[in-house]
């Protein structure tokens, strides 16, 4: 097979998968995957759990029609991304997934209901973010009353939960998404139920708004588990949501979201797409820092299709644009104070080494990489509140190292990621570190410092983690 596995293998795979998920009533052997080779359709979950584990294996969506079967017919309100712009289906959509994924949270049980969406399939839904809001003619007498109907919620308690929102952001920058996913979606379960009370205008568009925040952090925090088709589904009813609140450029980061997640999963092209989406979608109304982080979404996805000059224009636009933040001294929402000066010299910098190794590992790009990279750490070690982005950013500068063949270096930042991935729990981290320590290892495996490495990940970060 392609994949490097052995029907034994595979079948090994699928039992553990369908294990992680609560179905222990799967067992899988070598015969039954010959049998699917030769045509065999299998039953569900196991299409799925196969979908899962090849895209996780190639770094791309495999969609069941890729592997040559036949996927079960769904409701567009479980598995789809093309739902209604509308708020009370957009609000029952809400109610309905996270129920359903505080009920099913097990690994890969919530997500094995769920298909990737990718191309046109996923680009041309979110193409109606930017569609008004049909007129629905005069108004009627309910909506004018219910506008002047005392809220229940008051001020106070409308501040608490968004302030809530925050700590919950704040929390996930720290640990990892791993920690706290579940409070979040049973935050937003919570926010849904008051928005399916009657509610002022206002009071509505703010719960609208924190439902979007809670739903991208929630989309956030799956992602960073690794439960992709779930983090996804998500990030799609975020942007409705956001719709819905009238925001804008809360809609463009819910967008780079799910651009970020597509540069994950191979498909710079959908992601550029997403990025040019969420670019026009708030040219009028978002911040210089919210600007600048777009920017460099962009620059990562034309990394990532090798186009060198795109990809240096854009980061050029990221770092003229972040010298305006802050200079009209409006306030900015909490979802973007993220992208400080270490974020923007941590995107660009893992843009030039991406571009570095879709060109064939070219130093020139290396060196553009590394004196950003390195201002990226140095900043996020001052910084208690984003170890995961310190881990990233050190996992980042290690493969800068191996690029410019210095192992050595490496070796010594990747080990002190891997005592921060010991602390926190995102297996973002933990997959990027190893996949930076077998490159190690398969180049320069006959360094000591190389070997120990290696021999210390597998001792301290063995392959048992299970997202929340």
């Amino acid at each position: 097979m392609r994949s490097g596995w052995s029907k034994g293998e595979l079948a090994r795979q699928v039992n553990r998968r369908a294990r992680q998920m609560g179905a222990h009533h799967i067992s899988t052997d070598t015969s039954r995957v010959r049998r699917w080779l030769d045509g065999e359709q299998p039953r569900e979950p196991i299409p799925r759990i196969l979908s899962e584990l090849f895209s996780e294996r190639f770094g791309s969506v495999v969609a069941v029609e890729d592997l040559g079967l036949r996927s079960a017919h769904q409701s567009p309100s479980v598995s789809g991304v093309d739902l209604p712009w509308a708020g009370p289906q957009t609000v029952a959509l809400l109610s309905e997934f996270s129920r359903s994924d505080l009920m099913l949270a097990r690994r890969g049980f919530l997500g094995s209901s769920l298909t990737l969406a990718a191309g046109p399939a996923l680009v041309e839904p979110m193409q109606r973010w930017l569609v008004p809001v049909a007129a629905s003619g005069p108004a009627e007498p309910e909506p004018a009353a219910a506008a002047r109907r005392p809220s229940k919620l008051s001020g106070p308690e409308l501040d608490l939960l968004e302030s809530t929102t925050a700590m919950f952001r704040q929390w996930d920058a720290q640990c990892g998404g791993g920690l706290r996913r579940k409070a979040v979606v049973g935050q937003l379960h919570e926010v849904t139920d008051l928005l399916q009370e009657p509610q002022p205008e206002a009071t509505a568009k703010r719960l609208f708004r924190c439902a979007a925040e809670l739903a991208e952090l929630a989309g956030w925090m799956s992602y960073d588990v690794g439960l992709q088709p779930t983090a996804q589904k998500y990030f799609v009813l975020a942007l409705h949501a956001s719709k819905e609140a009238g925001d804008k450029p809360l809609g463009s980061y819910v967008l780079s979201s799910m651009s970020r997640q597509m540069i994950h999963l191979g498909r710079p092209d959908d992601a550029l797409e997403l990025i040019h989406l969420a670019q026009y979608g708030s040219r009028d109304c978002a911040t210089p820092r919210t600007q600048a982080m777009l920017y460099a979404m962009e620059a990562r996805a034309y990394a990532n299709m090798g186009q060198a000059a795109k990809c240096k224009r854009a980061v050029r636009m990221a770092e003229d644009t972040f010298l305006d933040v802050g200079i009209d001294g409006e306030p900015e929402p909490d979802w973007i104070r993220f992208f400080s000066e270490a974020e923007l010299n941590g995107e660009n910098s893992h843009s030039f080494r991406d571009l570095a190794y879709i060109a064939g590992r070219r130093p020139t790009y290396a060196g553009l990489a590394e004196p950003r990279m390195r201002k990226a750490v140095q900043l996020f070690s001052e910084d208690d509140e984003h170890q995961r982005s310190y881990a990233l950013n050190l996992i980042g500068l290690a493969t800068v190292h191996l690029l410019k063949r210095e192992p050595e270096e490496s070796t010594t930042l990747a080990e002190k990621a891997l005592r921060i991935a010991r602390k926190i729990r995102s297996e973002r981290v933990n997959t990027r570190l190893r996949k930076t320590v077998d490159t190690a290892a398969r180049d320069f495996g006959d360094i000591p410092e190389v070997a120990r490495l290696t021999d210390l990940l597998t001792e301290q970060l063995p392959e048992t983690a299970e997202a929340v």
